[in-house]
């Protein structure tokens, strides 16, 4: 189980939101190269960069998430309103290790068929985010008549591999992660990733007692709840 420590940018800051709400957004900190390079001092093998301006159609940072990408130490994830093959490419050709195919662009079968063929399922993932079990688009603030479930089933069928999933309601609001929902994502053969909620190290052990593939962390990090380390050795136990 891998740990995904999460460096989330908003006009080129490190923030936080409270579910997906741009107007709730805590900044932590101004320089997310040295957040994300003292993450992999503490020994995290992943970050998880979202460009949050991308996500809620506000501009966007690619010039920061250039430098992050020649400058980060790890691998890292990037996510964040990724919904064209052109976007994704540009991530995957400036060094991300695994880009994170937005959930608009997960509802167009044919483009999700498309960055498959061209990429393979070992540098995609597909973000599924859901309110209430619906899947929720546009920096979460509309919801489409499908749910989660039945999107993860259509893009295992298409050769996806990997799902970041995300309880809307539960993001930066340190309510515990979405481990049901998670695990009947997971039970079609999907590796997951959970996000949105972890608060505690047991919230990370409730994660890995289910046999998930990871779990994003962010706003516990940042306040001091616990430590990479700790929870490296959390999901080690």
């Amino acid at each position: 189980m891998e740990l995904y420590p999460a460096v989330d940018i908003q006009g080129g800051q490190v923030v936080r939101l409270r579910q997906g709400d741009a107007r709730q957004a805590t900044a932590y900190a101004p320089d997310p190269i040295a957040v994300a390079q003292t993450f992999v001092r503490d020994g995290a093998q992943w970050v998880h960069f979202v460009d949050l301006d991308r996500a809620l159609g506000r501009g966007d940072n690619r010039a920061l998430a250039r430098r992050f990408l020649a400058a980060a130490p790890a691998r890292v994830q990037v996510g964040g309103g990724l919904r064209s093959a052109d976007a994704i490419e540009e991530m995957l050709g400036w060094g991300a290790a695994r880009v994170v195919i937005g959930t608009k662009a997960a509802t167009d079968p044919a483009l999700v068929d498309a960055l498959l063929a061209r990429h393979g399922a070992d540098r995609l993932a597909v973000g599924i985010d859901a309110r209430d079990g619906r899947v929720a688009v546009r920096g979460w603030t509309e919801t489409f008549d499908l749910t989660a479930l039945q999107l993860a089933t259509r893009v295992r069928a298409q050769g996806a591999q990997t799902v970041i999933y995300t309880d809307v309601a539960r993001d930066g609001m340190l309510a515990g992660p979405d481990v049901a929902g998670a695990r009947a994502i997971a039970a079609l053969g999907l590796d997951v990733v959970a996000s949105g909620g972890v608060s505690s190290l047991d919230d990370l052990t409730a994660v890995r007692v289910a046999g998930l593939a990871g779990a994003i962390v962010g706003r516990a990090l940042y306040e001091g709840r616990f430590t990479v380390r700790e929870a490296l050795a959390c999901l080690a136990a």
